[in-house]
């Protein structure tokens, strides 16, 4: 094609700069959004693994266990043998820093392995008048080396939920941390001076003595012998070790935190890319009611010599170019984003998976030319069917006048097959499995539904507009009938419209129906009247006996049951699974989806010597592990427990919203006696009658420290739960908002263009005694019903892709399963929302059409 005819093409784009803007502003959002969320998630990955990589120095094999740690004797067992050259131990320690809500990440370090295995770690003394002090201040137990960022936070005041400030940690070179329900302070000797990270180093005796883990290594970084490789040692070493212990590199962290957030990245992707398509769904629109608008003139250039496929290769560039221009605009507008996340809310995608890091942007070309082409490809595949129908009209029939103001516009006969032929479609790729724990299906029959229902919307239209036919006033009965004329305006207008509130329906059907049930959840696992907690699972806070006794003792206070919580490593490729320890009956509730409570009468399976043991104590396992392992009531769960496969058999299957990769509940007595670990992580109190929670609070705070426990009644752990729960899910919200945007946009340029088209028709209807008025009155009911189709086709449409979001994707990508709550009133206000601004819309796009005057307005058809 000559370069005259380019320009001809994409000059027509200029001419229709609001359609065009338009389509360009909705491609860019729907790259923006998915180029965010993967630039958001790629940067923290990044600064995870460096971090990560910092840490493990030259390392070639990480040993890890359970979070909470493993029995040193393994060391010399591997420091022994020839594969490893040198072994390096570490105690890592989540130090509780008093009165904050923060924690500072201690690693105990052996400072004679540190320097061949870890160099990046040494501490570095500060200057003191006696030699002797610094040279061996790293040998001191009582002393501490922070990184520079770890002494620039700790140097600061904090900012608690409550509003209220608390005090720096670090105070005249002392910093006081938590072990226990008790504080003690350590010298802070001198600096980490090649550490990036927010981290502490001190000597990994005194790390063991004052957080009471005497005998207990986090990790073994290994450094291996010259000729070893990380397989042949693995393959080697594995037999050596406990179970629950595992040789992994060490780029195999940052690995595993991004399957943990790899569902719900890929939620979030998907979303975006619902975005994108409605953006396509826009192009579509507005490329049809072009070339409906440019048959005559598309028919004079077939009659001066151009070929069909010249006018489809031309067409097809319009919406390229659109495709691009919005492509480059989403890049941009994608990073401006990211940067915004990095600022404002961190690099933890809203749901916490990455707290703590501080990664920074940026540019990764492969990823932006991906979006670009993606970008273009919405702009084809919008332009393809447009300009395939103008490429096929014979030119004498085009030039014929007045064919261009219906002619072009789809056909509804026979409508209804293809889109009930998707929708089967759709049920199909319901039933087949995730992959990698991505719900493929899943996400293909929420794009064939959203298809299905932009064809099925003649049929809609077909079955809806004559029960609106009674309407009285004349406007109305104009715009029912141009509707019912021309059905196919109806799907132009009403695309982008089915789209948008298609995606807008089901997630508010599905965050409502989420939301609800965590609520109904967190009232069933909380029945105390009070909750104290020392740390989290892995923080150095903990209650003890002596603790617990205390507590027991407070006026007011009835029962005391307890939960320990323990991260233990299941295999070398699973994310850590989470054991509980509490009495199933008690404080603590047990929302229970199958079995009960009680011991199972019966074992299903056999053990390795086929034979059954029917004593085997009971667990209680959450949907994520009977789905991940395919094992439900009666038959046997094997967990690695101090150090040794212990079984249980499964006596009931509990919803759980906390753990997404896994958990399984024992009793306490059990646990104590198969490990010896008597920590506990949170009390639940129970309440005599006419106790006050507030006063038991207090004195509960007077005898402990306020500083040393955290202390919350159910209705604030429930209301700060909710909290996070619609954090994470704001960026879903903005998601939904951009999709009706989008939306709009399509009345908006459809409308636009036909009024243009129809400007033969209004000039007819003023001189008939029609007002400027009126006639925008008849655009905003044409709009109003336009938009009503395709906001029941949307809603039908809506309804379908909740179910799927609940049923398939949010089970096969989170193992989580929820009650249906529909927001009706929500919907019904959203609905009658958007079709009244469907009428503004309309009613504004209209306005320039109007304008002109009547005589003129007739002039062709005279």
């Amino acid at each position: 094609m000559s370069a005259t005819l380019h320009r001809l093409f994409l000059a027509s784009l200029l001419r229709r700069r609001l359609a065009t803007a338009l389509s360009l502003f909705a491609i860019a959002l729907g790259v923006a959004l998915g180029l965010a969320v993967q630039l958001i998630h790629s940067a923290a990955i990044d600064e995870f693994g460096r971090g990560m990589r910092l840490i493990a120095g030259e390392a070639d094999l990480q040993l890890v266990g359970a979070r909470d740690g493993f029995d040193e004797a393994i060391y010399p067992v591997l420091a022994a043998r020839a594969e490893v050259a040198e072994a390096s131990p570490v105690l890592v320690i989540q130090a509780r820093l008093p009165g904050r809500e923060d924690a500072l990440e201690i690693h105990g370090v052996d400072l004679f392995r540190l320097a061949r295995v870890q160099p990046m770690l040494l501490p570095r003394a500060a200057a003191a008048a006696d030699a002797a002090d610094t040279r061996f201040a790293a040998l001191q137990p009582d002393n501490i080396f922070l990184s520079d960022e770890a002494r620039a936070h700790l140097s600061e005041s904090q900012q608690l939920e409550s509003g209220e400030f608390a005090a720096p940690a670090l105070r005249g070179g002392e910093l006081v941390l938590q072990s226990g329900v008790r504080s003690f302070a350590l010298r802070v000797a001198g600096e980490v001076p090649a550490a990036s990270a927010s981290l502490a180093v001190m000597d990994i005796a005194g790390a063991q003595q004052h957080f009471d883990r005497i005998g207990v290594l986090s990790r073994i970084d290994l450094k291996l012998a010259a000729g070893v490789s990380a397989q042949m040692a693995r393959q080697s070493l594995a037999t050596l070790l406990p179970p629950g212990l595992s040789l992994r590199v060490p780029e195999a962290a940052a690995s595993e935190l991004s399957t943990l957030s790899r569902a719900y990245r890929v939620n979030l992707t998907m979303l975006a890319a619902i975005a994108l398509l409605t953006g396509g769904f826009l192009v579509f629109s507005t490329q049809l009611l072009s070339v409906v608008r440019r048959r005559r003139e598309f028919a004079l250039l077939r009659a001066l010599g151009m070929e069909r496929r010249q006018l489809l290769r031309g067409l097809l560039a319009e919406g390229a170019a659109v495709g691009l221009a919005g492509g480059l605009l989403g890049v941009a507008l994608g990073h401006g984003l990211a940067a915004a996340a990095f600022k404002f809310v961190g690099g933890d995608l809203g749901a916490g998976f990455f707290r703590g890091t501080q990664p920074q942007l940026q540019f990764d070309a492969m990823l932006v030319v991906g979006y670009l082409l993606l970008g273009i490809a919405a702009g084809v595949i919008g332009t393809w069917l447009p300009a395939r129908e103008a490429s096929r009209v014979a030119p004498a029939r085009a030039l014929k006048a007045g064919e261009g103001e219906y002619a072009g516009l789809p056909q509804v006969r026979g409508g209804w097959r293809p889109g009930v032929g998707l929708l089967v479609i759709a049920g199909l790729a319901c039933i087949l499995p995730p992959l990698n724990d991505i719900p493929i299906g899943g996400y293909g029959a929420v794009a064939l539904t959203l298809a299905a229902a932009v064809l099925l919307l003649p049929t809609i239209a077909r079955g809806v507009l004559p029960v609106l036919r009674r309407g009285r006033a004349l406007s109305w009965r104009l715009a029912h009938a141009r509707l019912s004329a021309t059905p196919g305006q109806a799907v132009v207008a009403g695309a982008g419209v089915v789209a948008s509130v298609a995606l807008a329906a089901a997630m508010a059907i599905m965050v409502s129906s989420f939301r609800v049930s965590v609520d109904d959840w967190l009232a069933q696992v909380l029945p105390a009247d009070l909750y104290v907690r020392a740390s989290v699972s892995s923080g150095s806070g903990y209650l003890d006996g002596d603790a617990l006794a205390r507590i027991a003792a407070v006026p007011g206070v009835a029962t005391v049951d307890t939960t320990r919580q323990v991260n233990l490593r299941i295999s070398d490729e699973e994310p850590l699974f989470t054991v509980l320890a509490r009495p199933v009956r008690g404080n603590w509730g047990l929302p229970l989806i199958a079995g009960s409570s009680e011991r199972p009468a019966r074992v299903n399976a056999a053990d390795a010597a086929g034979e059954i043991d029917a004593d085997l104590p009971p667990a209680w396992i959450s949907e994520a592990t009977a789905d991940r392992r395919q094992i439900g009531v009666g038959d046997r769960l094997t967990l690695p427990l101090g150090g040794q496969l212990r079984h249980f058999i499964v006596a009931g299957i509990w919803r759980d919203y906390a753990r997404q990769h896994g958990a399984a509940l024992i009793e306490s007595a059990d646990y104590v006696a198969l490990t010896g670990d008597q920590r506990i992580n949170d009390a639940a109190i129970s309440l005599a009658p006419g106790s006050d929670a507030a006063t038991v609070a207090a004195a509960l705070r007077a005898d402990f420290g306020a500083e040393h426990l955290s202390i919350a009644l159910p209705g604030e752990i429930r209301a700060l739960s909710l909290q996070i729960f619609d954090r994470t899910f704001l960026i879903t919200y903005l998601m939904e908002a951009v999709t009706v945007m989008i939306g709009l946009f399509g009345i908006a340029t459809t409308f636009a263009a036909l009024a243009t088209t129809r400007e033969g028709e209004f000039g007819m209807l003023r001189h008939l005694g029609f007002t400027r008025a009126d006639i925008g009155r008849l655009i905003a009911i044409e709009g109003a019903l336009t938009a009503s189709l395709g906001v029941i086709a949307g809603l039908l449409a809506g309804a379908a892709i909740a179910w799927i979001l609940i049923e398939i994707v949010n089970r096969q990508s989170f193992h989580w399963s929820m009650d249906l709550a529909v927001p009706w009133g929500a919907l019904a206000l959203f609905a009658s929302s958007l079709i009244v601004l469907a009428a503004l819309v309309a009613r504004l796009a209209g306005a320039r059409a109007m304008q002109r005057s009547a005589a003129l307005a007739v002039k062709a058809d005279w």
